[in-house]
Parts: C-alpha cells; sequence; structure tokens
C-alpha cells in the first residue's frame, strides 16, 4: 500500500475518533433545564408531560423522548427534570403519542403508588394495563423509589403517528392517548424516574442511548 493511501487512512481514523468523542463530550455535558412548579390556589399541583417515538431534531433525532410543559409559558420543554412542593398533590396528565408493544414483564402493566391505585386512560379509571391485548404499552412513568409506575398505553403502529417533537395536543389528528393521575410528594430530596418500558432501538436489549439518558427517558423529581 503507497504510504499516501495508509496516511489517508490514517487520517480517516483520526477525524471518525475525534468526531465520536466530540459528541460523546456533548451529550455528556448537555444539562436540561429544570422546570418547577408550585401549587394552585387549591395547593395542588398539575404537571403535563408527552412521550414521543421520535424527537425529530437536535444530536439524536430518532430517540424517544420525554418532554413537559413549562406552568409559565405554556411551551413544551425537552428535559425531565422537574421541581414541586414537598407534600403536596401531583396531578399528572400525559399525553402519550409512540406506538406500543407487549410488556416483556407484565408487572409493570399494574398502575402503583397512585392515590386510589389507579389512572385513568382517556377518561376510563384502570388499575392494569393487559399489553397482549390491543395495542400494548408504550412506555411507563415511574418513579422507583417511591413505589409509582403507572403504564402508558400505546397507540397502533400503523396509526397517524406524530414524529417530530412537540407535538400539538390542539392537533387531533394524531393518535395519542391520555393518561391521568395523582400522587403524593415526599420530603425533600432528588428523586430519580424513567421509563421501564426497553424502547431505545438499536441498542443492547432496548435499554441504552435514550432509556439512560437524563432529558429523554430518565430525569429526576426535585422535591424542595
Amino acid at each position: 500500500m503507497a504510504r499516501t493511501a495508509r496516511l489517508a487512512i490514517v487520517a480517516g481514523f483520526v477525524v471518525a475518533a475525534a468526531l465520536g468523542a466530540f459528541f460523546a463530550v456533548r451529550t455528556l455535558l448537555w444539562d436540561p433545564p429544570t422546570v418547577a412548579f408550585t401549587a394552585n390556589s387549591s395547593g395542588q399541583v398539575n404537571v403535563a408531560f408527552q412521550t414521543v417515538g421520535s424527537y425529530g431534531s437536535g444530536d439524536h433525532p430518532t430517540w424517544v423522548s420525554y418532554l413537559m410543559r413549562s406552568p409559565t409559558t405554556g411551551k413544551w420543554v425537552h428535559t425531565t427534570i422537574w421541581q414541586v412542593p414537598a407534600h403536596t398533590r401531583i396531578n399528572v396528565t400525559i399525553y402519550q403519542y409512540d406506538s406500543g408493544s407487549p410488556l416483556r414483564n407484565q408487572q409493570i402493566g399494574q398502575v402503583q403508588g397512585t392515590i386510589g391505585g389507579t389512572a385513568k386512560l382517556n377518561g376510563t379509571t384502570f388499575k392494569v394495563n393487559n399489553s397482549n391485548v390491543g395495542n400494548g404499552v408504550a412506555h411507563t412513568f415511574s418513579i422507583p423509589v417511591l413505589g409509582i409506575s403507572v403504564p402508558l398505553a400505546g397507540n397502533g403502529p400503523s396509526a397517524n403517528l406524530c414524529a417530530a417533537a412537540p407535538c400539538s395536543v390542539t392537533n387531533t389528528s394524531y393518535a395519542h392517548n391520555i393518561v391521568t393521575f395523582s400522587f403524593m410528594s415526599p420530603g425533600p430530596g432528588s428523586y430519580p424516574w424513567q421509563c421501564f418500558v426497553p424502547c431505545g432501538l438499536g441498542w443492547l436489549y432496548g435499554n441504552g442511548g435514550p432509556m439512560s439518558t437524563v432529558g429523554y427517558m430518565s430525569g429526576f423529581m426535585k422535591v424542595v
């Protein structure tokens, strides 16, 4: 092999390594913002999320992700870090835009840790989502240390799915499910939460990439 060809190959490897290191560091240094909530006149906090099958832009456009709605601007924020007051009723609404599938572990199809031990799917109260029926489960909202976990029903794979975030909740042409539930916030601290459905497409067993990245499918609930 000619010397110039060898140098070109080496240079190519160096550039590839440098680009890989750049994007790895950029991902590690990304610091999602914190969305802070305060209690309303009824002494409760209303929190809204949406889940999307692909974020649609940025460094990881194909990654599945959560977003949160800012209580001050009403805009959707790409973050999974949020702050609520201690010992307060938290009312959660999740707009679920992703497709679903049967669960590998049917236990996470149960609603756990919510007020009354139930949640509502499109207005109908439920305790268990049988993921082998219908469109399965797309994601979960889970705070393991608090024993809270709620399955989020999926949409059909052939449905009109929103492909890029944020999805407009007023655009009813996109297939979606609305899941609501409430729980009491604990004492002050930082509580990790995440999705337990392996939905990291292209990663080993579906548990890498967005599943382990704060700002996508895992984050922290800060209680003050």
